[in-house]
């Protein structure tokens, strides 16, 4: 298969992905909707059995010239027309009487977004399965780490001690939480309004065709109002992938900064060719990260353009149906190409302890003085406490000494604490507070949903 995207490869469409979308696909969408609606209309006696039959028959995308169609849809509108017109003479060739029933009170909108709609099926189940596998290699990840302890950071700069097993467990909860909420939100559906979205032409018999058309279509299913110009289903499908993404791009953006050269705590996972510079032999660029931050930039757009299309005229949009078309497939096209790359940088990222600890020690205590001062506070109060912590760590800042040592030798604050007191004080791994309580609430929501993410993996 030729790659996705030319040149680009697989850097913003994995091939996987780029299939549940390509041309054929989104063709034997739509005739399976043809193939369905027939058969619909014959179980409820309004086409022959022999006609639903013939049409069913001509329902395969590979029957079909698709660049002829692909050509006839600049003109008409749509694609809907163009394919509709080779199906009835397709249908015609092999049983002229069956040709006539060819998309009897259908429109357009029922056979794209239908088409759609199984496409949109396709791509969710992989996203499950690829959100699960993030999952399972971050709740890892977490147990893994659960008491390395690392450096907080606060408007980039050295905060306080925490334990990089918190970190993961922040990167994991809302990839848990998005794909128990994908599960319901994600879901698309069929439709079947005919030309105003009353079935009008199908009589009184409109309901029971309705009826038998949700039964027929139980991969994805088809709701029994139809909702052309009622885009809540869209809109909500592109708001999940926002924020999937968006959250996507913040563990890329916390990874490609902990990798940095001057910080070292974190690598992704090494390749040979990967990463490298056209200029510089020593380079070992974050290229998932970076292609993870680059789709995270693209979705706001995206989600916008398909939230702006959402007030839709009367019973048929103009412009603003036409609009969610490619909208929607490039938002799921980034998605899935985020997380398979997210899925590679959590399942081979390496971590460097060591590094972590290097680097909480660069500030020789200094990150340990809210701690120092909420213990002095009981003897001295919070705010002498407070201010004469500042004052030490300037002495700290300037002498070059460990933090630990300043105090020893201060003039007021000297003696306040034992030296047991002291080393328990300066010691980063017992300064966790309610870490390991958050880590469980956060597992415990993972096993929870594990169960579910197993029949996705």
């Amino acid at each position: 298969m030729a790659d996705p995207a030319g040149l680009y490869g697989e850097l913003f469409a994995d091939h996987e992905f780029a299939a549940l979308f390509d041309d054929r696909a989104c063709l034997q969408g739509m005739l399976d909707f043809e193939a369905a609606l027939a058969r619909a209309q014959a179980q409820v006696g309004i086409i022959p059995a022999t006609a639903a039959d013939a049409i069913a028959n001509a329902c395969e995308a590979g029957l079909y010239d698709i660049a002829a169609i692909d050509k006839a849809a600049t003109l008409a509108g749509n694609p809907a027309i163009p394919l509709v017109k080779a199906l009835t003479a397709r249908v015609a060739a092999a049983d002229p009487d069956a040709a006539k029933w060819v998309h009897y009170g259908a429109t357009s909108q029922d056979v794209i977004d239908s088409g759609h709609a199984q496409q949109y099926r396709s791509a969710q189940e992989l996203i499950l399965a690829r959100s699960a596998r993030l999952a399972h290699a971050l709740a890892g990840l977490v147990r893994e780490h659960r008491r390395t302890p690392m450096i907080g950071r606060t408007f980039l700069q050295h905060a306080v001690p925490i334990a990089f097993g918190l970190k993961a467990a922040n990167w994991l909860g809302p990839i848990v939480s998005f794909h128990d909420d994908f599960m319901i939100w994600g879901q698309s559906a069929h439709q079947l309004g005919g030309a105003a979205g009353s079935l009008a032409s199908l009589g009184d018999k409109a309901d029971a065709v309705s009826e038998a058309f949700a039964r027929i279509m139980p991969s994805i299913g088809a709701v029994r109002v139809p909702w052309h110009s009622e885009r809540r289903r869209p809109a909500r499908i592109a708001t999940e992938l926002g924020l999937l993404l968006g959250h996507l791009g913040k563990m890329a953006g916390d990874i490609a900064l902990m990798a940095q050269t001057e910080i070292g705590e974190l690598a992704e996972p090494e390749a040979p060719g990967k990463g490298g510079s056209s200029a510089m032999p020593h380079k070992r660029n974050p290229v998932l990260c970076t292609l993870i931050l680059a789709a995270a930039k693209r979705a706001p757009g995206l989600v916008s353009t398909m939230l702006v299309a959402m007030p839709q005229e009367h019973e048929r949009a103009m412009g603003g149906w036409h609009a969610e078309w490619l909208t929607l497939r490039e938002l799921f096209l980034i998605a899935g190409s985020a997380l398979n790359q997210a899925v590679t940088l959590i399942e081979g990222l390496q971590v460097f302890p060591e590094q972590m600890q290097y680097n909480l020690d660069l500030t020789n205590g200094l990150v340990m003085a809210e701690r120092v001062s909420l213990a002095l506070a009981q003897t001295i109060g919070r705010g002498e406490a407070h201010h004469l912590l500042e004052e030490a760590s300037r002495d700290c800042i300037a002498s070059g000494r460990h933090l630990r040592d300043v105090l020893a030798d201060h003039p007021t604050l000297a003696g306040k604490l034992s030296p047991e007191e002291l080393d328990d004080l300066f010691d980063p791994t017992t300064y966790r507070g309610a870490t390991d309580a958050i880590i469980d609430r956060i597992l415990v929501l993972y096993e929870e949903e594990r169960e579910y993410m197993s029949g996705n993996a």
